[in-house]
């Protein structure tokens, strides 16, 4: 039994990655017809690799710096590419997150989904995969590959099971991320050229350092992976294709697209671009900074002026990304901020802030578009104007509701205030011009508190009158999300304790080429 525990242990990384893979097999040997089992095999091939997650969450240790868990195995050695999977403290939690969001976006979908459930959970078992892999994988090739898996199942769930206007949203959202994914391989391509012995591993890269000196070549570099992650973040003014893309898509597909795939491209920041090209982070910073305060404040008064619910959750997304991108950028920061160790303590509270709003996000958001759902599955409609009074027929609900909307705000106690709190804190000590992002703090708090008004308080309406509470499967979905938002926010340092070592060593590491350490 020793020795089988050991094995776990030292592979379970690849036990959570490809649990999933082995989840949709076992589903397409089913018949489509026998739509039980096909559920039954989802939820348990969604829930092995959350209970593997929690155990990983456990066995980590938080001070170490390096990768853990780290499985190595010759895949192509001719070109000297691996299947490398590693987590540290920022990777860990969002491979954790994943897992639970999943799990929780499959135990909502019967509610939701009715028609050709063999592809949908199939489709939906492979994202995971896709999802999971591009946090764990230390080779560019590999995390390339789970990049591009991610992106195709996402396509058909949107085109499929998404609303009325599906195929133009999953085409928008397909061609955009291809795009950006081009430029990443490209950009791929000239670091491995430009390594020496040639390689494709990412910790390998960021000790060599191979374009360390080369201005234009690394400015291209750094353009090529920018594009591809702030496509995907999204970062104005590239976020056009999400919108549609939530409004269109199924719930539980919103879930995960908010809550998963837009950390893909914020976690490339901080993963690749600051650590592995930190001069052409410095040349960008400044841009990166400002984008993320239009992100901020132009996500947050477009929200302001949606009445389709889940269209005003979107918008909030942009928004809350920007506060990541704020303290992205100020980790990135040139002159004096990495020769002053007052200044890069700084730089590492901006990092922690924007990786706690990650997961912060991820929790809230992925919560409300559930919400969303849930309201849908009974109005059949999103109009907010339309609503009014729900409290009173829907007590839990509008209690659960109003709960992730303070949390979406910003308030105090709930996990949305740390990561924009630290985000603004260090890059405000770095930048004063940061401190404009209160202006989309309180916007936010303006739309949030009117949503909450218009739909569920005032006077109830007659057409109202035979709406049901939340049924079991709603509640299993939200109640997790919703007891981790107020661990997170009422014990932040749980959280912040296994962020903070990741990113001292991406600050380190920049600092070491920038000529500080």
């Amino acid at each position: 039994m020793e020795g089988l525990g050991q094995w776990l242990y030292d592979h379970l990384l690849s036990l959570i990655l490809w649990t999933p893979v082995v989840g949709a097999l076992f589903i397409l040997f089913t018949h489509r017809e026998n739509v039980r089992q096909i559920r039954f095999w989802a939820h348990v091939f969604t829930f092995l690799p959350l209970a593997f997650s929690v155990y990983l969450w456990i066995a980590f240790n938080p001070p170490q710096m390096e990768m853990q868990f780290v499985e190595t195995y010759d895949w192509i050695p001719v070109l000297g590419i691996r299947y490398k999977l590693g987590v540290d403290g920022l990777s860990m939690p969002l491979v954790v997150l994943t897992a639970l969001l999943t799990f929780v976006s499959v135990v909502y979908s019967p509610t939701a989904i009715r028609v050709r459930e063999k592809e949908y959970y199939a489709l939906f078992l492979l994202l995971e995969t896709g999802l999971v892999g591009t946090f764990m994988a230390l080779d560019f090739v590999l995390f390339y590959v789970f990049w591009e898996v991610s992106l195709v199942p996402m396509y058909f769930l949107i085109g499929i099971w998404g609303g009325p206007q599906r195929e133009y949203a999953a085409i928008k959202f397909f061609l955009y991320t291809l795009v950006g994914s081009v430029a990443m391989l490209l950009s791929i391509l000239i670091l491995y050229f430009h390594s020496e012995p040639r390689t494709f591993g990412m910790t390998e890269l960021i000790e060599q350092q191979p374009l360390e000196g080369k201005g234009i070549l690394q400015v291209l570099a750094f353009l090529g992976f920018y594009l591809a992650f702030a496509i995907k973040v999204p970062v104005f003014p590239f976020h056009t294709w999400l919108p549609d893309a939530h409004v269109e898509a199924p719930t539980a597909g919103s879930v995960l697209l908010a809550g998963i795939l837009l950390k893909m491209g914020t976690y490339g920041f901080v993963r690749i671009s600051l650590p592995l090209l930190p001069e052409g982070s410095q040349v960008f910073w400044a841009p990166m900074g400002v984008l993320g305060l239009i992100n901020i404040i132009y996500g947050s008064l477009v929200a302001m002026a949606q009445d389709d619910l889940k269209k005003l959750v979107a918008y909030s997304s942009i928004g809350h990304m920007g506060f990541v991108m704020l303290g992205i950028a100020a980790a990135a920061m040139d002159g004096r901020s990495f020769t002053d160790p007052v200044l890069r303590d700084y730089k590492v509270i901006a990092l922690n802030g924007a990786t706690f709003q990650m997961i912060a996000h991820g929790l809230m958001t992925g919560a409300m578009f559930l919400l969303v759902g849930v309201i849908y599955e009974r109005a059949h409609h999103r109009d907010i104007n339309r609503f009014g009074g729900l409290w009173s027929q829907m007590v839990v609900y509008g209690s659960l509701f109003s709960f992730f909307s303070m949390g979406e705000l910003g308030l105090p106690g709930l996990a949305g205030f740390w990561g924009e709190f630290l985000a603004v804190l260090g890059a405000f000590q770095l930048f004063a011009w940061a401190g404009l992002a209160v202006i989309g703090i309180v916007i936010t708090a303006a739309y949030f508190l009117w949503t909450v008004q218009r739909m569920f308080l005032g006077e109830p309406k007659e057409a109202h009158s035979n709406y049901p509470d939340m049924n079991l499967q709603e509640h299993i979905s939200l109640w997790p999300l919703a007891v981790l938002t107020f661990l997170a926010g009422v014990y932040p340092k749980g959280l912040l304790t296994i962020i903070q070592p990741a990113m001292e060593s991406a600050v380190e590491k920049m600092t070491k080429v920038l000529g500080g350490g």
